[in-house]
């Protein structure tokens, strides 16, 4: 089991915890990603390997809770223990001195593109990051995001913080006051993914995105998290996560996602609405 060192609450509904893994700690790459498993009986899921310490054999995840496992998650403690954590896993992301760099981060795609922009500024890129949020009180790794950034844009949907707009608007004002950039990076919602790409396909701006689909065993056996690149069928796990963005087709993506959606919402109602008293971190 992988025990759990530090648990910290970063806003409403993310949590950011400190895991011991030590080797998986020594080979973690930028984009790397672990499938965790939170009790012997429980649901396997992806979660990108934000940051590690080697010499404390430490790694860092951020997880945002949404569905059951996501919640039992965030109720770990201290302490408490995974049953697995399996990585690191997929290819890294392909870092190299570009010249200036858009990073952009949308929710808590942010904790998926800090290390990302962390290792892009390491390479000597300029980077510039770009953080979204629906509001102010959703807001992380800011600081973070800050040093491992050359400039940071804030911007909120509502206004409640930074800039008020979208992400798109930002780079869009990127492109036109500073030129194009030698290449963006982007990560959150798959529309926002989407509409990223959308703004980068006309002035042929490389553009990379990282697709979080439906997941099982992270080898490329199960096949559920394939995905349609120019016309190759790709599998997320061992040939992403990241993808040139102009090539996803995310029509289907955001298709084949909402495929479970029903039994999803079943299970945490079910697991939410249990009326057993036994510690709700071990069902």
């Amino acid at each position: 089991m992988y025990r759990i060192i530090e648990t910290q609450i970063l806003a409403p509904t993310i949590s950011k915890l400190t895991v011991e893994a030590p080797l998986v700690a020594k080979k973690r790459k930028a984009g790397n990603f672990v499938i965790v498993r939170a009790t012997p009986t429980g649901e396997r899921i992806p979660l990108t390997i934000v940051d590690s310490d080697p010499e404390k054999g430490t790694i860092v995840l951020i997880v945002q809770a949404i569905g059951k496992t996501t919640h039992i998650i965030s109720e770990l403690q201290a302490g408490d223990h995974f049953e697995d954590v399996v990585g690191p896993l997929g290819e890294p992301t392909p870092v190299s001195n570009f010249g200036t760099v858009v990073c952009i981060g949308g929710g808590v795609g942010t904790a998926v593109i800090y290390p990302i922009a962390k290792a892009l500024k390491a390479a000597g890129n300029r980077v510039i990051s770009i953080m979204g949020a629906r509001t102010r009180e959703l807001m992380i790794l800011e600081d973070e995001m800050a040093g491992a950034s050359n400039e940071l844009i804030v911007t909120t949907d509502d206004g409640s913080y930074g800039k008020k707009g979208f992400v798109t608007d930002a780079l869009q004002e990127i492109i036109t006051g500073q030129g194009k950039p030698d290449a963006v990076y982007a990560i959150g919602p798959l529309p926002m993914m989407r509409a990223v790409a959308g703004v980068t396909r006309e002035p042929g701006i490389r553009t990379w995105v990282s697709l979080n689909p439906i997941m099982m065993d992270g080898t490329g056996m199960c096949g559920a998290c394939r995905v349609t690149v120019g016309s190759e069928l790709k599998f997320a796990c061992v040939d992403g996560p990241e993808f040139d963005a102009h090539q996803v087709n995310f029509d289907e993506l955001i298709a084949r996602n909402r495929t479970y959606i029903g039994p999803e919402q079943q299970a945490f109602e079910t697991w939410k609405n249990r009326t057993v008293t036994t510690d709700c971190r071990h069902i």
